[in-house]
């Protein structure tokens, strides 16, 4: 059986691999970063939506990846969860 490790790497020799999985990682690492931010504020999502002025269904579309928010969006996800927006470009490696 092939560990995931191994495949991982095999996969990675491929330029367009490479390019989605850079792409995929960044999405969740925005999509984890927002989940954190709710969490530590101690709010619900159907809390959250009430303080954004949207549904509950939105947030979870928002959190599950199913949407690219706005920065609007993400500037009202950021004061609703006392949390700060920042945004960086980094060289690509």
């Amino acid at each position: 059986m092939t560990k995931l490790a191994d495949l991982k790497k095999r996969l990675m020799a491929a330029p367009e691999f490479q390019r989605e999985y850079a792409t995929a990682d960044a999405e969740f690492t925005v999509i984890e970063a927002l989940i954190r931010a709710r969490t530590m504020a101690n709010l619900s999502q159907a809390e959250l939506a009430r303080r954004i002025g949207t549904t509950q269904s939105a947030i979870a579309r928002l959190e599950g990846g199913g949407v690219s928010p706005s920065l609007s969006t993400l500037r009202k996800y950021a004061e609703a969860t006392g949390t700060k927006l920042e945004i960086n470009l980094v060289q690509a490696g």
